[in-house]
């Protein structure tokens, strides 16, 4: 597999952040939301976003894995806040890639265990093509096409994750998280 060209530019996914941003503050009580980042990839995009508030915002993240290189596999949940940063909050699901919906919906589902008030998600990149479970992003960023993308934070086996654009992977299936 080998970098191919730039799907999103730095400067369009800096634009795109900022228009998340305001679209959240308008939506919700910021004082009430607790953004919940899927690591590692969403590392850069959290970062972002969380930075682009215009007053406090409360973060915290869950590690969570669906794939090894760009085979899917099980999702596996490895940290997750604890109760009382999620009990009677409003969650916002802060992912990298929405594409069959399954980590998403395994995590809604972990979330809704630990009490949250209410759950929705914002994603850099979206997939619909590939969704699998009910998942929707209320927040997006891009739709993605089909197509295996590194570069923010997504990597394949740990590579790319400090390019600063969205790029495609030649050779590389598409995600599936």
């Amino acid at each position: 597999m080998q970098l191919g060209g730039v799907l999103i530019s730095e400067s369009r996914i800096a634009d795109a952040v900022g228009k998340l941003a305001d679209r959240v503050s308008r939506d919700y009580d910021l004082s009430r939301v607790v953004l919940v980042g899927v690591m590692d990839g969403a590392v850069c995009f959290l970062s972002d976003l969380m930075r682009a508030f215009g007053e406090p915002v409360d973060v915290t993240t869950v590690r969570m894995r669906r794939y090894d290189g760009t085979e899917g596999g099980e999702v596996t949940v490895s940290l997750l806040p604890p109760r009382d940063r999620i009990e009677g909050r409003e969650v916002l699901i802060v992912e990298d890639i929405v594409d069959t919906g399954e980590t998403c919906a395994v995590l809604s589902e972990r979330l809704s265990e630990l009490g949250a008030a209410s759950i929705d998600v914002c994603a850099l990149l979206d997939k619909p093509s590939r969704r699998t479970h009910d998942v929707k992003a209320t927040y997006i960023g891009f739709e993605a096409p089909d197509v295996f993308v590194v570069g923010y934070g997504m990597d394949c086996d740990g590579v790319y994750r400090n390019l600063r654009d969205v790029c495609v992977l030649e050779g590389g299936e598409s995600e599936l998280n």
